[in-house]
């Protein structure tokens, strides 16, 4: 069987400037941000990935976070139409390098989505409806993807930028949760793991095979997935966290 393809993408020197929704502006050290970036690759590779990383060009800030341009399903894929209007130029490529492994459907106007909205568990799409995805986006991912054999929920999203900010999957049974900023009623019959009250953006983690990629900077949080028998890959990624940025951001995986 072959290895599954992680694309990734190039941080370029203009993530200074990237989009900002729900945290004041840091400072962005791009030297560490680039070494945390290449670990969190190293680490896909670990997992058996084929790291695939596509260039940036200098006007796309936002880049490195390529989750948020497409969602990627066995069957298919769907290319998405980013509700800040600067990412827009960044779904291209990434269209480019799925196209030769899924068949791509695409976000269309009056429609705004973003991949960080979209979170996959089994044959559950649950879809947040934030700042960067609308109703319209529901409906058309819907759409494309009941006829596939997916159910597609819409969930509300607050006090976060992105769904996958409030809840990830650790497996296709077991999500992560900060019940602060979504419903935890809408997941019914899932087992929650609640992060610890100390680590409110621990909600995000990236599942690769039987492994959960997290950040390093959430001890707590990593411990109580350990505890439930979960492999936890820590990785730092404090410095993209200055952008809005966390562990499920930086990949696209094809398996």
């Amino acid at each position: 069987m072959a290895p599954p393809i992680a694309l990734t993408r190039e941080i370029t020197p203009a993530i200074t400037q990237c989009e900002l929704t729900h945290l004041a502006r840091a400072p962005i050290d791009l030297g560490c941000a680039r070494l945390q970036h290449a670990e969190y690759e190293r680490t896909l590779a670990t997992l058996g990935c084929e790291v695939r990383r596509l260039p940036a060009a200098p006007e796309m800030a936002d880049s490195v976070f390529i989750e948020d341009t497409a969602i990627v399903f066995d069957e298919l894929a769907i290319v998405t139409r980013p509700g800040a209007v600067s990412r827009r130029l960044e779904t291209t490529a990434v269209a480019d390098a799925l196209a030769a492994f899924r068949t791509l459907h695409g976000i269309v106007a009056p429609a705004i989505a973003d991949g960080g909205d979209v979170l996959v568990a089994g044959r559950r799409v649950f879809v947040g409806v934030s700042t960067r995805t609308n109703r319209d986006a529901v409906a058309q991912m819907r759409r494309v993807l009941v006829p596939v054999g997916y159910r597609v929920d819409e969930v509300a999203v607050t006090g976060c930028l992105h769904l996958k900010s409030a809840v990830t999957a650790l497996d296709d049974d077991v999500l992560l949760i900060n019940r602060g900023w979504v419903d935890a009623a809408v997941f019914t019959g899932f087992e929650l793991v609640d992060i610890d009250p100390a680590e409110p953006y621990a909600a995000n983690a990236l599942r690769v095979g039987g492994s959960i990629v997290f950040p390093s900077e959430f001890p707590r949080t990593g411990d109580a997935i350990r505890s439930r028998g979960f492999d936890v890959r820590a990785v730092p990624a404090g410095e993209l966290a200055k952008a809005e940025g966390a562990v499920t951001c930086c990949s696209l995986i094809l398996r």
